[in-house]
């Protein structure tokens, strides 16, 4: 295995292939053990009360968490990095690591529906006051803040709708006054963008979407700087939270293929845009990496590529009928929620209710596509033939 030293010269295919990784500490095999436990025995007394070895109890971790923590720390260039079992679950853990009651958070109105659903519903009872803002803001959202606000949420691009947020504008107006910034990464992963590099000092991403990209586990990770990495450890213990050995495993081994995994989406989904662009029942295309995309100019700042989520929106006057008409004829098109695997899915668009800081319509019919593995001809076949079922 590599020191810390070398493979941070490594480039990010290599590190991805060689990162938690260390075979001569088992026996010379590639991957690192799956290790079923929950007690760990101390050779002696003196050694148990002073917690003089490495692993103390399960819950704290063993060599399987720690491949995988050691892994994402060392993709996201962090302090330190921990684990959670869902998406949502990391989200929650972040947050809680760098608020208190009286505190007032900013979060992005863009942002993934659950984490609303956690804010709205659990902040408040502790005591935390929870305020969206507009994605657009930038350094602008120095008018939001408060002598009390202690942390700003953004995610980039945002969900459904797919606004890039100015992070580094963002990042250093909330150190202003010592905030602590959280940014839910999941679309573009450590591979295509770097959260801590831009200002951000706790990392999310869903890793059952692209990290273990099969649909076949779920998984979260939190990657924290210097600055956040005490407060992320410490309510990662007390909240006793641990994620199951083979979850952990299947994190690993999709880890290895998320590069190729992640080239193979963006290249599907620009073949499959391209196309879709130019059909008459097609308005307009949510895509950060499309130069048509308000967003585009961000998103190339930003980012190194993207992923295979995307949106498009039917033209003013599409019904919800048609809509349906439309997502029921799909074929290869799974409808279901999640994203990041091999398969291509679609849900409609429901922006009712997970908007309050910025105006959108309503009635807009809108479509949200994850383009898969799939070759390409296939899955624009599949659209355009959904497409004139619906529309004629």
């Amino acid at each position: 295995m590599t020191s810390s030293n070398s493979s941070s010269r490594l480039k990010p295919d290599t590190r991805l292939a060689h990162s938690g990784r260390d075979p001569q500490s088992f026996h010379g095999f590639v991957n690192p053990p799956v290790v079923h436990a929950s007690t760990v025995l101390y050779p002696d007394s003196q050694t148990l009360v002073t917690g003089g070895q490495t692993y103390s109890y399960a819950r704290r971790g063993n060599p399987t968490t720690d491949s995988l923590e050691d892994a994402i720390k060392e993709m996201e260039g962090a302090a330190g990095a921990k684990i959670a079992n869902s998406g949502l679950n990391a989200i929650a853990l972040a947050i809680l690591s760098c608020v208190k009651a009286g505190d007032h958070i900013l979060i992005v109105d863009t942002a993934y529906g659950p984490t609303r659903h956690f804010a709205d519903t659990v902040l408040p009872n502790f005591g935390v006051s929870v305020e969206y803002f507009d994605p657009h803001l930038g350094s602008d959202i120095k008018s939001l803040f408060r002598p009390e606000t202690t942390a700003v949420f953004t995610e980039s691009p945002g969900s459904l709708t797919f606004e890039m947020q100015d992070i580094p504008a963002i990042s250093a107006a909330a150190h202003e006054i010592g905030a602590t910034v959280l940014m839910d990464n999941t679309w573009a992963t450590s591979l295509y963008c770097q959260p801590l590099a831009l200002g951000v000092d706790l990392s999310i991403q869903a890793g059952t979407k692209y990290i273990v990209g099969h649909s076949d586990a779920m998984l979260g990770v939190v990657a924290a700087n210097e600055k956040a990495w005490k407060g992320l450890n410490a309510v990662h213990g007390a909240m006793g939270s641990h994620v199951a050995p083979d979850d952990i495993f299947l994190g690993l081994r999709g880890l290895r293929t998320l590069s190729v995994r992640l080239e193979r989406h963006q290249k599907n989904t620009l073949t499959v845009l391209d196309w879709l662009k130019d059909q008459s029942s097609v308005g307009s295309i949510s895509y950060p990496a499309l130069p048509t995309d308000p967003g585009y100019e961000i998103w190339k700042r930003d980012c190194s590529g993207s992923s295979g989520l995307c949106a498009f929106h039917f033209p003013d006057g599409t019904s919800q009928d048609q809509t349906h008409a439309f997502l029921d004829a799909l074929q290869l098109f799974g409808l279901g929620y999640s994203w990041g695997g091999f398969e291509s899915l679609a849900i409609p668009v429901r922006l009712k209710g997970m908007r309050s800081a910025t105006p959108v319509s309503e009635t807009a019919q809108s479509v949200r596509l994850h383009i898969g593995l799939e070759d390409p001809e296939d899955l624009i076949r599949d659209l355009d033939q959904a497409l004139k079922k619906a529309f004629g």
